[in-house]
């Protein structure tokens, strides 16, 4: 892991989950650790498919394809037609949000 950005969010989730007590930024924080061939990625529709109404998806990798959810998506990366119509959000604009992880589902 050599990206700077990666590295420092990954520390910065480690961080929250322990100061908040949540075992979800840890588990987000593990799979950002992985190589980049191990990353997750998630498509709108599974999305769509998975979730139910007020929760929030959280995907340690990238978000692909086509399609409107209702709900808010948080992810590491973006395709740019997933972001076309959805509300989107960084994972540290999650994190600022929502620190305990309420509503919130780890998919992929």
């Amino acid at each position: 892991m050599k990206n700077s950005i990666l590295t420092q969010l990954v520390s910065d989730l480690k961080a929250l989950s322990i100061k908040e007590n949540v075992k979800i930024w840890k588990r987000v924080a593990e799979d950002l650790e992985k190589p980049t061939r191990q990353k997750r990625e998630v498509s709108v529709d599974n999305i769509i498919n998975t979730l139910k109404k007020g929760e929030i998806a959280v995907i340690p990798g990238k978000v692909l394809g086509k399609g409107k959810f209702d709900g808010e998506i948080a992810a590491y990366q973006f395709s740019q037609s997933s972001r076309e119509g959805n509300k989107t959000l960084s994972l540290y604009e999650l994190i600022k949000k929502n620190p305990k992880g309420n509503k919130c589902r780890v998919m992929g």
